[in-house]
């Protein structure tokens, strides 16, 4: 018998409430990325044979531009809440949690930004 009250012994141990909100998150990003995925892979069958400036002017279309920086934004996005569940379920110790949580939202940034750059690029002609 200790001498904490039933709440101190409780607190930290429950429901944080952000469970559920990750759980739709992950599957909003997953059934957003079927058609956009289904798209891209098309695409690129059907470009398979294409040289370098057929595949420049198909991507500097606005629809194919818009719908590549979807596909990487929604992707990434989908990775790193994928990835978030599986370093908290792993990694024990705190800080190194919080340190590899903090490296992938990292790399996931600038992921995201050259990904979206790069397309930018392309589809203004820069």
């Amino acid at each position: 018998m200790g001498l904490r009250t039933p709440l101190s012994a409780a607190r930290g141990l429950g429901s944080a409430k952000e469970g559920v909100d990750h759980w739709w998150k992950q599957r909003l990003t997953a059934i957003a990325l079927v058609p956009l995925l289904l798209w891209f892979g098309f695409s690129v069958a059907l470009l398979g044979t294409a040289d370098y400036y057929t595949v420049v002017g198909w991507l500097a279309h606005p629809v194919n531009a818009g719908l590549m920086i979807l596909v990487l934004a929604v992707g990434i996005w989908h990775g790193v809440l994928g990835l978030q569940v599986v370093i908290e379920d792993y990694i024990a110790t705190e800080w190194k949690k919080i340190m590899v949580l903090l490296l992938v939202q990292f790399a996931a940034v600038i992921l995201a930004l050259a990904g979206i750059l790069a397309v930018l690029r392309i589809a203004l002609g820069v």
